[in-house]
């Protein structure tokens, strides 16, 4: 396991972004051989996996970066970077990945921004004198609009068609007095379990705050019908869905592991996730290996989309059918040297992979 550079965040911004769209001409039987050609690869062991192909996309002097979340077109990403002690939400060329502005350095944002559309996202914000949702224009210029006023202490947040608001509300359940959570001290990796708080998932309106259900990583459906999230059950974590207003809720992933950081694919058929089933030990965190995984939504066809020895999470797919995750893998002498970097950043950085033709757009 490499080490990681130290984040002094409650965890960088959260995945909430989206596998690729599977086209509307790809054929069923396509995809389902596709997957199950992957899960009989890592079935036969972790030498049928071990070189997944994946690139390097981002890489700065000093720099790590974490949770890549594509644009609506694909063309930029927003990563979570962090340097010297110091963090920034930065928007990056997805064709390479190199910079084109800082966003905010707000530190709420680390843990909820999301894009609104492609010129625009949105993230929380104690400017003004209380928590909000607000919105800004991603290339970091102009005016910021507060779009929901929000009392309380809530991260990952998911911003409805509405204009209301589903978010996680953290709850202390320690006597000790606390920090807030995104002020602590955390490995940036785990954004899914905060030591001294209990999570729920809450619908924020003009009407009020519902409780949904316990959870964290909320994730919205592409047609706004359903919220997919995670939810701790003992040691482990399972995937589960539910509609926006918390009915019909459905558990679709069901193992002796932790599966966590899911999201959808733009056409609702899949879901991608964070997990350490492949050689999970729920006593050691340590000792576990976290690679992305996917599942249809209805909990079928799970297959194994990166293995390595290292730690892969956070992962979206953008519509120009790469899928984007941070990884804490070696970066090779090579792959620095094509960047003019003497030496790269030990930690985590952006790093990309092309979904098989079956699945991708």
């Amino acid at each position: 396991m490499h080490k990681i550079s130290h984040l002094s965040l409650f965890a960088a911004a959260f995945i909430v972004c989206l596998i690729s769209a599977l086209p509307l001409s790809a054929q069923a039987a396509d995809v389902l051989d596709w997957l199950e050609q992957k899960a009989a690869a890592v079935k036969s062991g972790p030498s049928a996996l071990v070189n997944d192909d994946a690139t390097l996309l981002t890489l700065e002097p000093g720099e790590t970066e974490m949770y890549p979340k594509p644009s609506p077109d694909a063309r930029s990403l927003l990563v979570v970077v962090n340097k010297k002690r110091q963090a920034w939400v930065s928007r990056r060329y997805a064709e390479n990945g190199d910079p084109a502005n800082i966003v905010t350095d707000d530190t709420r944002a680390f843990d909820s921004i999301r894009w609104r559309d492609n010129g625009h996202v949105y993230f929380l914000s104690e400017r003004a004198g209380g928590l909000g949702l607000w919105e800004k224009i991603s290339d970091g210029e102009g005016m910021l609009r507060r779009l929901q006023e929000m009392r309380g202490r809530y991260t990952q947040p998911v911003l409805l068609s509405d204009g209301s608001v589903i978010a996680v509300r953290l709850s202390s359940t320690s006597t000790e007095p606390q920090r807030r959570a995104h002020s602590r001290k955390h490995d940036g990796f785990d954004n899914w379990s905060i030591p001294g708080y209990r999570s729920e998932l809450v619908h924020i309106s003009n009407k009020g705050v519902h409780v949904l259900s316990e959870g964290i990583n909320p994730s919205l459906s592409p047609d706004g019908q359903w919220i997919v999230f995670a939810m701790p059950v003992g040691r482990s974590a399972h995937i589960f869905r539910m509609h926006p207003d918390g009915s019909e809720m459905i558990q679709v992933t069901d193992a002796r592991s932790v599966d966590v950081q899911p999201t959808w694919s733009p056409d609702g058929k899949w879901i991608v996730f964070t997990s350490n089933r492949g050689h999970p030990d729920m006593r050691h965190k340590k000792r576990n290996n976290w690679d992305i995984w996917a599942i249809d939504a209805e909990g079928r066809h799970l297959t194994q989309l990166t293995l390595n020895s290292a730690r892969d999470g956070g992962a979206s797919v953008g519509t120009d059918g790469r899928v984007y995750f941070h990884s804490d893998r070696k970066v090779s002498t090579k792959e620095s040297s094509a960047r003019d970097i003497k030496r790269a950043q030990p930690g985590f950085h952006i790093w990309s992979i092309a979904l098989p033709s079956a699945v991708g757009p």
